[in-house]
């Protein structure tokens, strides 16, 4: 005999007493118990949406419960609602404000999906758009606007054209944006007929918030049409300005676009319209202070007098700094702005370092782009402060972080000439922590240093040298063989080190093996008898062994150089390097000038042109006018300056032995060995008769294009 549990003999002998437990079934069994079918929740709410509920249910709350149901579905993308498509039509008839918003949204989501049942309800948008409610007639105008199917689109010109005129402002507001909708959806049917003439009429209007949607229209037609052109003169900018005040933030960032597009005649009118919108910069909206910032940014192309402009970049230091007291994305934006102005115009910020010094609690892409902004306003008078700032940073948990600030001291070291040896001393204290990426970072910056201030600071070499084995990253070890093969002559032990590394060469990156190689021919030519034994070793890996073109072929060229010409090689290998700056991050000036017409949009915060980000978007450029100051763009400038260095190339190049020579020599002399071939260790070149590689020397990677200048019309802003 044996005793059953109490629990199992329940079970076995008294099964009605199992469902008898007083708490509730687990949770696989209530889901079975009381899971639906798709097909039966859509039935389910169908007979809700189809009952009449009686005479207690006041102001239709069945239906109302099952339409807030449908739209939590539709919502989550569940398409089985699209079964529910005539029960809708037939709900949307009732005259009730919230359950109509309800249904036009089921309508928008869905009609592309079933156009013929979506036709429907086109008389009874229609009925709406002349309702005595403006709410109800804004609503449904927006419902049709936002619907792309084509009888919807056609059906909407005429009541547009009526409600453009319409009695109740917001009704004109929302008919405003419809114009540009529609012109989205087709826009040959708003071309011809006379919707952009009505638009223009309604910048007219007596109500600011109806000026500045019909301007926002204007500007979304203009820049998605390449056959209009947007024409704005000093009188209509300045009509526009007078409304800022009572306009919606929104409504004041859509005027504030619209100003880079008037393009000033006089000096006197660009001062005078910076003027009177600097009262913007101190909004709360964030929009609207980068939008104004933009605008003067713009204007100051077009003033001559180098006191309003000093004026001016003093109004926009302080929204830049409130901005950085907002939420982190906030932060963000305003910071990758400044970014772009303290390169067009450095003055706006360039007192204000210690605003942009990192706190404990700043996200780390905010961190990262204060880092830039402090390099980038660091000089020989704050230089001490931010060198003890970049010190903590490098001390932080965050590797990403300090590995930044690190390069960050190497490249002030290499930007201020008189405070290289405060950042080397910084750079050595790091170092000292034995930290395994802070003293791979600072190889890789003291290899730069070394390459700027040539035969200044090789005392450091030794202390690099005791931290060998800390380096692991393939740029720590470029950068340290680099320094090795540089400085052979002066380390003892130089062919001892890069012994050390070739012990490793294949499972090495490619960038590691060409600093190695280049390396080893350094050795070879400061000191012979020591690298006499490495060099045949390494070119022989770098030719025979390896599938990279590129290390091949530097193996090839070293090997040519040394069997026919050492002194040569020595000139090539050990030759003057170029000088290195600090400013290789900057932009290109003719980018730096676009990205200044658009700041405050997403294409400032990659620093990429707006065409780059947004394939669709009409580039920007500054319109000629009597009023520009073309010789202070930096487009001008660098054009001038590249004038210069052709012309001094070109005076060169006549004087003999200029480099045009010695492209010719090397053409002859390929064209020569086309059919040869080496043996016994020189290098075999082959080519085909008739197949040359040209190199056109001076010719640029692209074409200027020519400005064009659109004269200012009067009248109509838009026009074909």
């Amino acid at each position: 005999m044996f005793a059953l549990p109490v629990q199992a003999t329940h079970a076995m002998f008294m099964p009605h007493l199992v469902y008898a437990y007083p708490y509730p079934p687990p949770y696989a069994y209530r889901s079975l118990l009381f899971s639906r079918t798709p097909q039966g929740k859509v039935a389910e709410l169908r007979l809700e949406l189809q009952s009449s509920g009686g005479k207690k249910d006041k102001g239709h709350m069945t239906k109302r419960i099952a339409l807030k149901k449908i739209v939590a579905n539709m919502t989550m993308s569940n398409n089985d609602m699209v079964a529910l498509f005539p029960d809708i039509i037939a709900v949307m008839s009732l005259q009730s404000l919230e359950i109509k918003k309800m249904c036009f949204l089921y309508l928008v989501n869905y009609a592309r999906m079933k156009p013929e049942i979506a036709l429907k309800a086109l008389p009874i948008l229609l009925g709406d758009l002349e309702d005595s409610n403006p709410l109800m007639r804004a609503l449904a105008l927006r419902t049709l606007s936002y619907i792309h199917v084509r009888q919807f689109v056609e059906a909407l010109v005429q009541p547009l054209k009526s409600l453009l005129r319409d009695s109740d402002p917001y009704v004109r507001k929302t008919a405003a944006f419809c114009v540009a909708k529609l012109y989205d959806h087709d826009r040959h049917l708003v071309e011809n007929s006379d919707l952009i003439d009505r638009l223009n009429l309604m910048l007219r209007d007596e109500n600011p918030t109806v000026v500045s949607s019909a301007l926002a229209s204007l500007m979304d037609i203009w820049e998605r049409s390449e056959s209009i052109k947007l024409t704005i003169d000093y009188a209509n900018a300045s009509k526009i300005v007078q409304i800022l005040p009572d306009c919606s933030e929104w409504g004041q960032t859509y005027i504030l676009e619209a100003l880079t597009s008037y393009v000033p005649q006089s000096t006197d009118e660009a001062a005078l319209l910076a003027d009177r919108i600097t009262p913007r910069l101190s909004h709360t909206n964030s929009a609207v202070v980068l939008t104004c910032i933009r605008v003067i940014l713009y204007l100051m192309n077009y003033i001559e007098s180098e006191k309003t402009i000093a004026g001016l970049c003093a109004k926009l230091s302080p929204p830049l700094v409130t901005l950085l007291s907002k939420g982190p994305e906030i932060q963000y934006l305003a910071l990758r702005n400044a970014l772009l102005i303290l390169q067009r115009r450095p003055e706006v910020l360039r007192n204000d370092v210690r605003l942009f010094f990192c706190k404990y609690n700043d996200p780390i892409y905010v961190k990262v782009t204060k880092l830039e902004l402090i390099f980038m306003l660091a000089t020989e008078r704050n230089i001490k402060e931010v060198l003890t700032e970049l010190r903590e940073y490098a001390t932080e948990i965050d590797v990403h972080f300090v590995r930044k600030s690190v390069r960050a001291i190497g490249k002030l070291a290499i930007k201020i000439e008189p405070a290289a040896k405060l950042c080397i001393s910084t750079l050595l204290e790091l170092v000292a922590t034995k930290v395994s990426y802070i003293v791979q970072e600072a190889t890789v910056v003291i290899k730069n240093i070394f390459r700027k201030y040539p035969n200044q600071y090789e005392s450091i070499i030794s202390t690099l040298c005791e931290n060998l084995d800390s380096l692991d990253e393939p740029e720590a070890k470029a950068a340290m063989v680099w320094v090795i093969g540089q400085y052979a002559d002066r380390i003892d032990n130089s062919e001892v080190l890069l012994e050390d590394f070739l012990d490793s060469w294949p499972d090495e990156t490619h960038e590691v093996q060409l600093a190695l190689l280049t390396a080893t021919v350094k050795l070879f030519i400061q000191r012979p008898t020591k690298g006499q034994e490495l060099v045949p070793k390494v070119l022989k890996w770098a030719t025979e062994e390896t599938d990279n073109p590129d290390l091949r072929d530097r193996g090839y060229m070293y090997w040519r150089l040394l069997s026919s010409n050492p002194q040569a090689a020595k000139s090539v290998v050990m030759g003057e390097k170029p000088a290195i700056t600090a400013e290789s991050e900057k932009l290109d000036p003719v980018t730096l000038e676009e990205m200044c017409l658009v700041v405050g949009t997403l294409a400032t915060v990659y620093l990429k042109p707006v065409h780059t980000v947004f394939r669709s978007a009409r580039p920007r450029r500054l319109q000629d006018s009597p009023a520009l100051q073309r010789t202070r763009l930096p487009s001008y400038q660098a054009a001038q300056q590249a004038k210069l260095m052709s012309s001094s190339s070109s005076l060169q190049a006549n004087g003999g032995g200029g480099a045009g020579d010695v492209l010719d020599e090397a053409d002859a002399y390929f064209a020569s060995i086309g059919g040869a071939g080496g043996t016994s260790g020189d290098l075999a070149v082959g080519g085909t008769d008739g197949q040359r590689y040209v190199v056109n020397q001076g010719q640029g990677l692209g074409q200027m294009q020519p400005t064009v200048h659109v004269q200012n019309g009067e009248g109509d802003l838009l026009s074909f």
